[in-house]
């Protein structure tokens, strides 16, 4: 099949850190709220920019972002936001190192709203359950779902910012609410809990 490579969905290519992205993270089931919030920034950080290069400085947000700990995150100041912007780890790009700070808030209102985010999420889903999809070419993997509209929408009115539905479906595919390893990829099947 032409979208699979040595086994793989073909967009992960030849890049290691792209294959080791897709075998082990890309649409497994994330839980827990810090995976969540790390791709939430990650996510907002690629809008207009390729994934790859947001993958390969994951450590230098790693870094720029307390390891991903929303709280600490939301009480940066805007004193931070220049020293990021000096900060060569990252996408040195003002709105978009704001927007992390300002969604790591709404972030926390929403973990207190729902419990958690992931509840938040997974609310969205018909009966609270992830999609599994059977695609078997990429020419089928469609780049935004009623779910990414509805929570997208449901976001920005919220307030969050560069988290549209083409961005939140890739979350959603990133963080395994979705799973749309092609039926041919070696993953398709691994990542998938059987019931």
């Amino acid at each position: 099949m032409q979208d699979i490579i040595n086994g793989r969905c073909d967009w992960c290519g030849t890049d290691e850190l792209y294959i080791k992205y897709h075998d082990e993270e890309w649409g497994k089931p994330a839980t827990d709220d810090r995976t969540l919030f790390e791709f939430l920034i990650l996510e907002s950080a690629q809008a207009g920019l390729n994934w790859l290069t947001i993958l390969k400085k994951r450590e230098g947000y790693r870094q720029a972002f307390y390891n991903f700990n929303a709280c600490q995150v939301a009480q940066m100041t805007e004193k931070d936001i220049e020293r990021l912007m000096q900060f060569d780890g990252i996408v040195k790009n003002r709105l978009k190192i704001k927007s992390a700070i300002s969604n790591a808030r709404l972030f926390l209102a929403v973990q207190q709203e729902f419990g958690s985010f992931y509840n938040y999420i997974l609310s969205f889903f018909p009966e609270q359950k992830t999609i599994v999809h059977r695609f078997e070419t990429l020419a089928e993997v469609p780049a935004s779902s009623p779910e990414s509209d509805a929570i997208s929408k449901d976001m920005k009115k919220r307030g969050f910012k560069f988290f549209g539905t083409t961005i939140c479906y890739a979350y959603l595919q990133a963080t395994g609410f979705v799973n749309d390893h092609l039926t041919n990829c070696i993953c398709h099947t691994t990542n998938t809990k059987k019931e």
